[in-house]
């Protein structure tokens, strides 16, 4: 009876989203003073647990399945992958190794094949490849960041060694790499996801960011990577690592990938890992799988099927072109673990392809997904998400009287921002009032303390980003939707991307009505004037 009720709920919940509000109404420690400070000493019935959810846990919640939900990316959920997890959570094995769990270990071997094959992965990516590839599934993008970069590390410390001709065990080997341990850095451009950075932090290396601009599109191109390595290379660096990225978080921008390659020809020893966490789940789309063809000569890819791919959190497919380099830096036996079939070397131990050592049945759920929806129902998803994100774009083409896009709209993002001219009038409207009360004149003190240039173009943009700013804070506060904002290269601007599984074009055409009329009406408060004419 909890089993079937609990089934129920879910499905009355997710049936019942379109109508709830998309944030929370409360405030912090607000579940504090809902649930008694110990746990109870008898047990409870499970109808009584039952009824918190709905009267303490939901109202908590952000509901990232709502169709109002346009923030970040998308994290999805879909009754085949609940299902998968229904089954995991049953079975409970922490498959460390293949004894632990045969099938644990071989399905996912055979579905991440599956997923490398529907997203046109070059063949290096495969556990059958002739490189000795293959796939594993991490908790999420920045797991699998960490780890690449810790073998790349490792990799790149035991070439150099073995280079020099220094024998392992020598206490001249280990004194040569932890000198050049201090030297490495690794790389990102200034759009990449900060999960490169912080994996730096964890792997005790340096990190540097690689500019990038506007007029490509905030994308890393290949002079710039190169400029980059030649830089490090003049410090004294020992350039190791990179990330370049298929959809940035700000804008969705995608790295040359191309231009890349070429750079690496001539850095052999550079590990190039692609963060495609959200945007490579179009990969499915053949006109997309071009782009793959330019990862052949990189060492690892990455994609969350949990963002985009119709399979809940946590499902994060990461693929490494030699699995050699990945055991070589992680595979450590002590005799507890030791045992036949894992000294046969014929089979996958995946505890050696990861940070921890347990991990979840997680390729249950994706093979029910893959099979559930086929690749067709997985396309179908993607395209839809693609023309809502095009809908949104051409409502603001349509009128940009007070918003424009800031970049190209990219995998179902757009990203805008209220544009400096509007701000200009607003400065213009502020510039007439008494010296004390105008904002022209905040602007200048501000710029005297080093914030603001008296420059009126320039105090346009400043302005445009504080209103955008506001216009999403105004926006977030109310709930009618839940959007992000970002700022790259001296722009803040609004990001809407609708992709989930409930979202509907009735939704995006909202939720441009709610921008718009929040805009106008902030500018009202500033100005005492409608804008664009409207009543």
């Amino acid at each position: 009876m909890a089993a079937s009720s609990v089934v129920d709920e879910i499905i009355a919940y997710n049936r019942n989203l379109p109508t709830r509000p998309v944030l929370p109404k409360i405030q912090p420690g607000y579940l504090q003073k809902l649930i008694p400070p110990n746990a109870p000493q008898k047990p409870e019935e499970w109808s009584t647990i039952q009824s918190d959810i709905e009267s303490k846990i939901i109202p908590g919640l952000t509901h990232w399945q709502s169709p109002k939900f346009m923030a970040f990316f998308p994290a999805i959920v879909t009754y085949p992958s609940i299902l998968g997890e229904m089954y995991s959570a049953a079975f409970t094995a922490p498959a460390f190794n293949w004894l632990c769990s045969p099938a644990c270990t071989e399905l996912e071997t055979i579905v991440l094949d599956w997923v490398a094959k529907a997203l046109a992965l070059p063949q290096c990516f495969l556990s059958t490849s002739e490189t000795g590839g293959g796939g594993v599934i991490q908790g999420s993008a920045s797991e699998a960041i960490v780890t690449v970069m810790v073998a790349a590390r490792e990799r790149f410390l035991r070439a150099k060694a073995d280079a020099e001709g220094l024998k392992e065990g020598t206490l001249e080997r280990d004194d040569r790499i932890a000198f050049l341990r201090g030297r490495l850095v690794a790389l990102g451009s200034d759009q990449a996801h900060s999960s490169t950075q912080k994996a730096a932090l964890i792997a005790g290396t340096r990190y540097k960011s690689i500019p990038t601009s506007p007029h490509d599109d905030f994308a890393l191109t290949g002079s710039r990577l190169h400029a980059a390595l030649q830089d490090c290379k003049d410090q004294g660096l020992e350039p190791f690592y990179l990330t370049v990225t298929m959809g940035t978080t700000s804008t969705c921008a995608v790295d040359r990938f191309d231009e890349i390659a070429a750079v690496k020809d001539n850095w052999k020893d550079l590990w190039i890992h692609v963060d495609a966490a959200y945007a490579g789940a179009a990969l499915v789309l053949p006109e997309y799988q071009s782009i793959a063809k330019s990862f052949e000569s990189l060492d690892s890819f990455n994609m969350n099927m949990h963002k985009w791919l119709l399979v809940n959190f946590d499902a994060s497919c990461l693929f490494i072109r030699r699995r050699t380099d990945l055991t070589r830096a992680f595979s450590i036996t002590p005799s507890y673990l030791q045992n036949n079939f894992t000294d046969s070397g014929l089979v996958t131990d995946y505890r050696d392809w990861q940070i921890p050592l347990g991990r979840r049945f997680r390729a249950l759920k994706i093979w029910f997904v893959l099979r559930s929806f086929g690749i067709e129902g997985l396309q179908s998803h993607i395209r839809k998400g693609l023309e809502l994100g095009k809908t949104f774009s051409d409502l603001v083409s349509s009128d940009n009287s007070l918003f424009d896009i800031v970049a190209p709209p990219s995998f179902g993002l757009t990203c805008i921002r209220l544009r400096p001219a509007v701000a200009a009038r607003v400065l213009s409207t502020h510039a007439r009032e008494p010296q004390e009360k105008s904002l022209t004149n905040m602007i200048k003190q501000e710029d005297a303390q080093g914030d603001f240039t008296p420059d009126s173009t320039e105090q346009a943009e400043a302005l445009a980003n504080t209103l955008t700013k506001e216009i999403s804070e105004i926006i977030n506060e109310r709930g009618e939707i839940f959007l992000t904002s970002t700022t790259t290269a001296s722009t803040t601007m609004l990001r809407v991307v609708s992709a989930n599984v409930l979202a509907e074009k009735q939704y995006i055409r909202q939720a441009h009505k709610i921008i718009v009329d929040t805009a106008e009406e902030l500018l009202e408060t500033k100005t005492g004037q409608r804008q664009n004419g409207r009543a």
